[in-house]
């Protein structure tokens, strides 16, 4: 689990309206993680394209059993909007050299209840833009989803529109503990592995 690095990308929209959207809790966790390391977000427009396609923080994450430092990660926040995040993604892999099965996605999930957290590598996409732009540009379904669960809407509003709408009063209160414990479960797999971090988040109380 030492060699690395790995790839962990924070799905969301870019720009101030959008930061506190149930769609943007990847981004949420991202922030959580480049805070534990210390590390900051910056461009890496001019290697991979044009434009800016992503604020990439480079740290170490966690500690491996036994005492060592964990792996290197590269922390990324896709600035395009969520339906075009593929291309970012392909490419920051690309250019670290980082496999499909190295790349760790973190994202909004209607079809977990609002707090809980479960992770799987491959699958489909359940409807997800922001994942099928990845595995369209990854040519794999074969990456890591950390799944951040923001329950289904009420009533008969339209999911695109709840995903777009900021968590409710009683939701803020808990949602630092839900950012937290998905970043727990992200320093898990890089340290641990999948299976360890299923085991722990898939038989939670």
């Amino acid at each position: 689990m030492s060699e690395g690095p790995w790839l962990i990308v924070g799905l969301g929209n870019p720009g101030p309206q959008y930061a506190c959207n149930r769609h943007n809790v990847g981004q949420m966790v991202l922030d959580e993680l480049a805070r534990r390391t210390g590390a900051t977000f910056g461009s890496r427009g001019g290697l991979l394209s044009r434009r800016p396609q992503a604020a990439v923080a480079e740290s170490r994450l966690g500690v491996l059993p036994g005492g060592a430092p964990g792996p290197r990660v590269v922390l990324a926040k896709p600035t395009t909007f969520m339906n075009v995040s593929g291309g970012p993604v392909a490419s920051l892999a690309q250019y670290y050299g980082v496999p499909a099965e190295r790349v760790v996605m973190v994202h909004d999930e209607l079809d977990i209840p609002f707090a809980e957290i479960k992770l799987k590598i491959g699958g489909g996409e359940g409807g997800h833009n922001g994942l099928r732009d990845t595995t369209k540009a990854l040519g794999t379904k074969d990456y890591v989803r950390v799944r951040v669960g923001v329950g289904r809407p009420p009533g008969r509003m339209d999911p695109a529109d709840y995903v777009l709408r900021d968590f409710t009063g009683p939701e803020r209160k808990d949602l630092p503990w839900l950012v937290d414990a998905a970043a727990d479960a992200v320093e898990l797999v890089v340290t641990e592995g999948l299976e360890r971090a299923q085991l722990k988040y898939h038989t939670r109380a």
